[in-house]
């Protein structure tokens, strides 16, 4: 029998959990799951020969438990240790010298000849990592287990399906479990063991429903049918067997495991495995496929001795694809590694080679903000792009879309009027009013420019954050960070006298206001434009009388001064009926309403 592939996979997984971390290959495996209490970890021990499981109530396997079994004939002391197989001078923790069956653990470096202290080791590990509440990780223990009693087989037991959480455990326990078990069994290169109690209804079965989620035409589910002994007089499992029930196309296997009566009294596995024989040959239903039935035949099934479709076939199916996602692996990471350049110089060197890294990536941020970049995408904006874009959409959309008339009411101008008059009533309009006017809206410009500063410090950071993703800084991990903190602590600091930069510019155009620019509407054509607009208000044009609209139309409403509004502050005080020779007092707070005086409105409009 060839087993040099399942040794092979085997080192492959020793491997990947050694370095801690995820498997880059999905490697083949058997996986074994079933509802709590439906015998899975009967089923595994009578497959090993021996009895190392934890057991208990509620969920014992908390954790998964990949079974490495190797076949391993019969040894002297002076037995070679090829393939990872250790012999006696090994370092181990062993209460006898019986080096015919013993269990390698791949966290501890440990070898064990007894069973009890793998169980022991088993508890303590999952306790390690779970702690005592029932809780579940999906961190696996690997236990290689050497012996000429087995077949050479993978196989990963996980936590039983439940329901209901119990004491203390997790609400969500139910879909924990789900979640790892799909995990595992998802992977095409899995072989699922889906073990379900015979005196159970097969359609309510938790293992064979989540391998039909995966595997619904049930090319690589074993179904494995425990309990067979414990079903009522007069019940069987041939049709199931004979795929009449819910079919699989590698079949089902009935076993009969140890009771809980059997444990408690000790019951070797050995006369377990002899009264299952013994049950399945003297049974009317059974004794003419014997020979198919029990955990000898499962073990062979899984090994392929009779059945070569499933594992070894397997590996040898995935192998190829397995090879090309290492090559694709090793190109991209001969790649990396040609990045990273040669290897550290002493002194100097190193001061170089820090140097370089400064000047390249002076250059290359430079390159990106000017669009040189060899590294330019066609799918979206990058760089000193989205730094234009600021400029020229974000802040100029900003900018356009203040409106310096939505803020500055007829009331207001009336009131700054009146204020820069002084004490006594302007002649003329005054430029004083003007200019405060004027200089409030462009004061309102700040605050979109301080926000374009912060989106191009922004943008800054994201180029600054691209360059560091590179592969030269992966190298130099510490070196990212310091680059980043010095870069980033140089943006900041210039980031304020940036800001006062642009108030000062702001300040600077407020401060003087250019009314010999040629878009200016000086005073002149302001007053005979509101004059035209006056005349037009008090004589309107003789009505059509087509279509009975006034040929012109009428612009502004009639602006005959109310005769109530007597005096330069009339408006002030409209609304309250005066009292002939009293003299009221000036009230609190001063505000400009009422009607417009003829003069009011010009001069608002001349504003």
């Amino acid at each position: 029998m060839d087993t040099t592939l399942i040794r092979t996979i085997n080192r492959l997984q020793d491997a990947f959990s050694t370095v801690g971390v995820h498997n880059p290959v999905d490697l083949p495996q058997i996986v074994v799951i079933g509802s709590q209490s439906s015998g899975k970890s009967s089923v595994l021990e009578n497959i090993v020969g021996r009895d190392f499981l934890p057991r208990g109530s509620g969920i014992v396997t908390r954790r998964p438990l990949v079974l490495q079994l190797i076949n391993r004939p019969s040894t002297n002391a002076n037995a070679n240790a090829e393939d990872g197989d250790p012999g006696p001078g090994t370092q181990g923790k062993s209460a006898s010298l019986n080096w015919d069956d013993f269990v390698d653990s791949a966290k501890s470096g440990y070898f064990y000849t007894d069973f009890n202290l793998i169980r022991e080791e088993i508890i303590r590990d999952t306790e390690a990592k779970t702690g005592k509440n029932a809780g579940i990780s999906p961190i696996p223990i690997n236990l290689r287990i050497y012996s000429p009693n087995v077949l050479t087989l993978t196989l990963v037991d996980l936590p039983g399906l439940t329901k209901v959480p119990v004491g203390d455990q997790p609400k969500d326990i139910e879909k924990q479990i789900r979640d790892m078990i799909i995990k595992y069994i998802t992977k095409p290169n899995a072989i699922i063991l889906a073990v379900t109690a015979a005196n159970s209804d097969l359609a309510n079965s938790d293992g064979l429903r989540l391998a039909r989620d995966v595997d619904p035409e049930g090319a690589r589910t074993i179904g494995v049918l425990t309990k067979v002994d414990l079903m009522d007089a007069g019940t069987d499992v041939v049709d199931i067997l004979a795929g009449r029930v819910i079919p699989l196309r590698l079949g089902y296997v009935p076993v009969v495991n140890r009771g809980q009566r059997d444990i408690d009294t000790k019951k070797s596995i050995a006369r377990s495995l002899e009264g299952e024989r013994s049950f399945f040959e003297n049974h009317a239903a059974y004794k003419s496929k014997a020979q198919y039935c029990g955990t000898p035949y499962l073990a062979r099934k899984l090994n392929m001795a009779s059945l070569p479709i499933i594992l070894m076939h397997h590996i040898r199916n995935t192998l190829p694809e397995i090879k090309a996602k290492i090559q694709a692996a090793l190109v991209k990471y001969q790649a990396e590694l040609l990045t990273l350049g040669d290897g550290m110089l002493e002194g100097a060197g190193q001061a170089s080679i820090v140097l370089n890294i400064i000047t390249e990536f002076c250059t290359e941020f430079r390159t990106i903000i000017d669009g040189n970049s060899t590294d330019l995408s066609s799918f979206e904006l990058s760089g000193g792009a989205r730094v234009s874009f600021v400029f020229h959409e974000l802040f100029s959309n900003g900018v356009k879309s203040i409106d310096p008339f939505d803020q500055v009411k007829d009331i207001d101008i009336r009131t700054i009027l009146y204020n820069s008059s002084g004490s006594s009533p302007a002649l003329f309009v005054g430029t004083t009013a003007f200019e405060v006017i004027i200089k409030q809206q462009i004061k309102r410009v700040e605050d979109p420019s301080l926000r374009c500063v912060n989106l191009v410090f922004d943008e800054l950071v994201r180029i600054l954050t691209q360059l560091l993703s590179k592969q030269l800084f992966k190298r130099f991990p510490q070196l990212k960070d310091r680059f980043y903190q010095v870069v980033i602590n140089f943006f900041r600091k210039q980031l304020n006298p940036t800001n006062k930069l642009v108030q000062d510019l702001i300040s600077m155009e407020s401060c003087y206001i250019n009314t010999g620019h040629p878009d200016f509407l000086n005073g002149h054509k302001a007053m005979a434009i509101i004059s035209d607009r006056m005349n037009q208000a008090k004589n309107p044009q003789p009505i059509d009388p087509k279509n009975r609209n006034s040929t012109v139309p009428n612009v502004l409403p009639s602006l005959e001064p109310e005769p109530t509004n007597n005096g330069f502050f009339g408006s002030f005080f409209s609304g309250k009926k005066k009292r002939p020779g009293v003299m009221e007092p000036i009230p609190n707070v001063l505000k400009a309403s009422g009607t417009l005086s003829e003069r009011e409105q010009i001069e608002t409009d001349v504003i």
